[in-house]
C-alpha cells in the first residue's frame, strides 16, 4: 500500500513536495482569456482553469458526463440536508453548453419531483444509450431520445428495496463495460454498536446489518426489476463507498472511516487522536474480500488495521482478525469524507494524470478540537492499478472562508470527466458545478499541487487556542443574554466548550459554529425545542444524556456530546445554547 498520508498536513508542503519532484518545463498561468467569467474562487496548479459551468442547482451529488459533452447531475433532498427547499422540477438535471463559453446555458430538470413525493439521490451513470439514476430506494434507467438531452418517458425499475435507514442512506453505483452496475450499500451505524454513536457501546455480535449494508452489491444494468437482496453482494466491510470508479476489469472504491474514537472511548484514545484517526481509504474491490468493518479501523500512522474497541481494541496496538483483513491502496487524512472519485483518461491534462484518480473530498465534521478539513479535490497518481505517488490537493478553496458544515460556502460532492478532457466537480450546498480545464504547457510533466487556499481568519481579539478557528472570537463585543442561575462568565466559557476551544467540546461539528446548524445538527438559534421546553434546565438535562434517536436529524448525540465533559462545563454549555436561542435584546 502506497503511504499517502499520516495524519493531518498542510497544503503548502503539498506544493513544494510537486515542485520539488516536477520534472518537465513549468505550466504557464492561465490568461484571462482561458478563463471567461472570472475568478471561479478555487486554487489550482499552474496552467489550470475552473469556470462556473452551472449553479444554484439544489444539492447536486453525482455527475455523468455523456459523449456529446451534456453533463447530467443528480440531486437530494430529505433529512440530510435538514429538509430545506430543492428547486422546482425534478432532481435530475441535464445541462448543455451549446456557444462554447462553458456555461451551460441549457438547463433542463427531469424525473422524480418534491411535488411528487421524491427526494431524488446521488449516484447516476451512463450505460448503452440509457440514463441511470438512484431515485429513492431505487435505481432506475431513462432511455435517451435521439437529438434530445432529457428523457420524456417513464423510467424503468433496474434495482429496487434499496435500504434506506441509518446513518449513511445514499447509492452511488458505477456501471462497467459489460454491464455489471457495482452498488455501495453504506452502514446503517457508525460501528454496529448496541447503542449507535454512543460512549462505551459495546459491538454487535454477530453485526447483523453486513446482511444488506456496508458494502458492495452487483447487479446486471441490463436486467430490470431485480430486488435487492444478501445475495447480489459482491464485497463486504466497507463502511461508506461513496466514491467508486471502473478501470477496465479494475474497479476502485473509496471508505469513509468511522468517527469518534476519542469521543466514544476516551480511556483509550486522547482528544488528540480523534481528529487524526481513522484514514480515509483507496480501495481495490475484489470478489468476496472482506475490508473489516466494524471490527477494524486503518490506522494510518501505522500503516495497518487495527481492531476497533467496540470489538476488543486496546487504542490501536491489538489486531488480531485484522490481519486477516483486505488492506487500502492508499490512505489519506481522517475524516475528510472522500464522497465521489474519478479515473482520468482525458488527455487534456499532462500525461502525468493519465490513468490517476481524482477524488472529491465533501470534507470533516467531527475533527474538533482541531480544525475541520477537506472541502477539496485530491488527484492521486496511477500506474496499473497501483499508486505511483503521494496524493496532491489538486483543487482548494471550495469551503470560502469557513470550513465546517454549517459554514461552508461549497462542499465537494462529485467529480467526473467529459469527453474533451475537461473535469467537472459539484457541490451540494447549493448546487454549483466547475468546469476544469488545462491551459498551460502541454509538455509539463508531473503532479503540481494547487496554491495553498485564503487563510481562514480568526476574529480581531482571538489567540491560542482560539486562534486556529476561523471563528473564534468573532461575537467578541456582542452581549449575549444570561439566564437566571448562570452567570456571564457561564456563558462565555460555553461558547468555547461548544466551538471547540475549552474541555474538549465537539458541539460545534454538527450544530456548526455558533448553533447556526449545519445537515448534521439543528439550528440551535431558532428556539424549536424537540427535547425539553427550551429552559436552562432541560438543555442542560439533554446535554447531560445525549439524544440516541434524533427525530429529524440523522445523527444522534451522545452523552455530554461525546466529550469529556464535567458537570460544570455542561452547566456552561447549556447556558451558552439558552443564549443564543433567544432573539437580540430579548
Amino acid at each position: 500500500m502506497r503511504r499517502s498520508s499520516t495524519g493531518a498536513l498542510c497544503v503548502v508542503s503539498f506544493a513544494a513536495l510537486a515542485l520539488a519532484l516536477s520534472a518537465g518545463p513549468s505550466a504557464a498561468a492561465p490568461s484571462a482569456a482561458a478563463c471567461p467569467g472570472g475568478d471561479a474562487g478555487l486554487t489550482l496548479p499552474r496552467g489550470f482553469c475552473a469556470t462556473i459551468f452551472a449553479d444554484r442547482l439544489g444539492h447536486a451529488r453525482h455527475m455523468a458526463v455523456a459523449p456529446n459533452g451534456v453533463v447530467y447531475v443528480n440531486s437530494w433532498s430529505g433529512r440530510y440536508y435538514g429538509r430545506s427547499r430543492p428547486p422546482a422540477g425534478g432532481f435530475l438535471v441535464a445541462l448543455r453548453d451549446g456557444d462554447g463559453d462553458g456555461r451551460a446555458e441549457i438547463v433542463k430538470r427531469f424525473g422524480e419531483t418534491p411535488v411528487g413525493g421524491g427526494s431524488g439521490g446521488t449516484g447516476v451513470a451512463l450505460y448503452d444509450g440509457g440514463l441511470y439514476a438512484e431515485e429513492g430506494d431505487r435505481i432506475v434507467r431513462y432511455s435517451l431520445p435521439q437529438g434530445e438531452i432529457a428523457p420524456s418517458g417513464k423510467p424503468e425499475t433496474v434495482v429496487s428495496g434499496l435500504p434506506l435507514t441509518g446513518d449513511h442512506p445514499m447509492h452511488p453505483f458505477a456501471i462497467d463495460a459489460r454491464g455489471n452496475l457495482y452498488l455501495d450499500s453504506a452502514s446503517a451505524t457508525n460501528s454496529c454498536q448496541a447503542q449507535n454513536r454512543m460512549r462505551e457501546s459495546p459491538g454487535l455480535v454477530p453485526c447483523r446489518e453486513l446482511e444488506t449494508r456496508a458494502g458492495v452489491w452487483r447487479y446486471d444494468a441490463k436486467k430490470r426489476d431485480q430486488k435487492f437482496s444478501p445475495n447480489e453482494r459482491f464485497a463486504t466491510g466497507i463502511r461508506n463507498g461513496e466514491g467508486i470508479a471502473v478501470d477496465g476489469d479494475r474497479i476502485f472504491v473509496t471508505q469513509h472511516g468511522r468517527d469518534q474514537l476519542s469521543e466514544n472511548w476516551p480511556k483509550l484514545y486522547r482528544p488528540e487522536q480523534g481528529p487524526e484517526l481513522p484514514a480515509e481509504e483507496l480501495l481495490e474491490l475484489k470478489q468476496g474480500a472482506d475490508y473489516g468493518w466494524p471490527e477494524c479501523y486503518y490506522d494510518g500512522a501505522q500503516q495497518k488495521r487495527v481492531l476497533a474497541p467496540e470489538y476488543g481494541g486496546d487504542g490501536g496496538k491489538a489486531v488480531g482478525i485484522c490481519a486477516e483483513k483486505q488492506g487500502p491502496l492508499a490512505a489519506f487524512p481522517a475524516h475528510w469524507a472522500p464522497n465521489a472519485l474519478a479515473l482520468y483518461r482525458g488527455g487534456q491534462f499532462p500525461s502525468a494524470y493519465d490513468g490517476g484518480l481524482f477524488i472529491a473530498f465533501h470534507g470533516s465534521w467531527n475533527r474538533a478540537p482541531a480544525p475541520q478539513a477537506g472541502y477539496n479535490v485530491v488527484f492521486q497518481p496511477m500506474a496499473d492499478g497501483k499508486p505511483t505517488g503521494d496524493y496532491v490537493v489538486f483543487a482548494d478553496g471550495f469551503a470560502g472562508s469557513h470550513k465546517d458544515p454549517g459554514g461552508a460556502a461549497h462542499r465537494p460532492s462529485g467529480v467526473a470527466v467529459g469527453p474533451d478532457g475537461a473535469l467537472y466537480v459539484s457541490d451540494d450546498v447549493v448546487g454549483r458545478i466547475w468546469r476544469i480545464t488545462f491551459h498551460g504547457d502541454v509538455a509539463t510533466t508531473g503532479v503540481e499541487a494547487a496554491p495553498a487556499a485564503p487563510a481562514q481568519t480568526a476574529g480581531r481579539e482571538a489567540g491560542p487556542p482560539e486562534g486556529t478557528n476561523p471563528q473564534a472570537g468573532h461575537m467578541e463585543g456582542r452581549k449575549l443574554p444570561t439566564p437566571a442561575g448562570a452567570s456571564d462568565a457561564d456563558v462565555a466559557q460555553g461558547e468555547r466548550i461548544f466551538n471547540g476551544h475549552a474541555a474538549g467540546g465537539t458541539c460545534s461539528g454538527c450544530h456548526g459554529d455558533n448553533g447556526k446548524g449545519s445537515p448534521l445538527g439543528p439550528d440551535l438559534t431558532r428556539g424549536k425545542w424537540l427535547w425539553g421546553d427550551g429552559s436552562l434546565a432541560s438543555i442542560r438535562n439533554v446535554i447531560a444524556k445525549g439524544v440516541s434517536q434524533p427525530r429529524e436529524f440523522r445523527s444522534p448525540m451522545p452523552p455530554r456530546g461525546g466529550a469529556d465533559l464535567n458537570d460544570a462545563d455542561v452547566a456552561a454549555v447549556a447556558a451558552y445554547v439558552w443564549a443564543i436561542s433567544r432573539p437580540p435584546g430579548g
